[in-house]
């Protein structure tokens, strides 16, 4: 009888020691981070994230093995594989909640971006629509459901009216809530690229800011008390008329009813992309003042960063890092993009 109360009460310390390990594993784990109410939201140009299709109506054949880049499923695993460890490692113990893309092809390879091993854990769904951008690249958004829940999706279109032949990228909008039902309205943007001069293009750029801030007016006057996130690759820095003026997002300092959080990183010349050699900060977060007070989820230290490690730089024959971008013309550099992903966390 001893011997058998004896292996009991071994059977349950036995028991007890196997459930303080597994707690102390579980406050360990990855997921920690969720648990303690934080959000981070992400921007991240991936730089022409092709298939191996020759899809009819796009000009995206040098994406294809037979191409001017021989294109193939070891490369495009590799670039996969590279930016969902840059994704995945964004956050030291969670990955990002939202995840804003430009320069993907097609709803498939953004599949298959979010079924990579690093990615798989975080469980995302996407939203992706298709642009007429005549070489096919298109916004998206990867989101983890269980912490945003959409509820209301569409694409913005960005049309010329003096130059109704020139097509780029619509803008994406995302509606949600989190898990304290706080509404998110998301637009992600890719606006007309500096190809042909900046003053050149410059007015392509201001009226897709136009478009943008209508529609964002739009959602404030309807939801006050909603709070914005506009991010995006827009081929402009904050100072620029697009973002500065138009777009009105200044520093947070100034009381602006938009705020781009990546100024001072942009004041500190910690660029998201290289530009004829100088680093610029095209990749722009912007946030209304309800994600700057203190009710709810709240931007830590008001600000975005540049986020970029070693493995995603690349040096120049003159000696400068800059991102390490996949191809140099049709050069198969082997890098992962050719701008750095851009990032702000939120906490409540």
């Amino acid at each position: 009888m001893k011997r058998l109360r004896k292996y009991f009460k071994l059977k349950g310390l036995y028991r007890l020691l196997c459930l303080l390990v597994y707690l102390f594993v579980l406050s360990c784990s990855p997921w920690r981070y969720a648990a303690q109410r934080n959000m981070t939201v992400v921007f991240y140009n991936v730089e022409n994230l092709f298939d191996m299709e020759d899809e009819p109506g796009k000009e995206d054949d040098e994406y294809t093995p037979h191409g001017a880049r021989n294109w193939n499923m070891v490369k495009y695993q590799k670039k996969l594989n590279d930016i969902s460890r840059v994704i995945s490692s964004i956050n030291e113990g969670d990955l990002p909640e939202i995840v804003g893309l430009c320069e993907v092809e097609n709803k498939k390879v953004v599949r298959d971006l979010i079924f990579t091993d690093l990615l798989a854990l975080g469980k995302y769904d996407l939203i992706h629509y298709e642009s007429p951008d005549i070489r096919g690249i298109d916004c998206a958004l990867i989101y983890r459901p269980a912490e945003f829940k959409v509820i209301d999706h569409f694409s913005v279109p960005v049309r010329f009216e003096n130059d109704p032949g020139y097509k780029t990228r619509d803008i994406l909008y995302v509606k949600g809530y989190t898990r304290n039902r706080e509404e998110f309205h998301v637009f992600v943007n890719h606006w007309p690229s500096r190809i042909g001069g900046v003053r050149e293009t410059e007015a392509r750029r201001l009226t897709a800011a136009r478009i943008l801030k209508n529609k964002v007016d739009s959602v404030m006057s309807v939801s006050p008390q909603s709070h914005i996130i506009i991010m995006g690759d827009m081929n402009d820095e904050p100072a620029d008329s697009s973002l500065g003026k138009i777009i009105n997002a200044g520093n947070s300092a100034n009381n602006a009813g938009l705020v781009n959080l990546m100024i001072p990183e942009d004041l500190s010349d910690r660029g998201s992309y290289n530009y004829q050699g100088d680093r610029k900060m095209f990749d722009n977060l912007i946030v209304n003042q309800g994600l700057l007070d203190d009710k709810g989820f709240r931007c830590i230290e008001r600000r975005g960063y540049v986020f970029h490690h070693d493995w995603m730089e690349n040096t120049t024959r003159n000696g400068e890092m800059i991102p390490y971008r996949t191809y140099e013309g049709t050069n198969y550099l082997g890098g992962i993009s050719d701008h750095f992903p851009v990032y702000f966390r939120l906490r409540r």
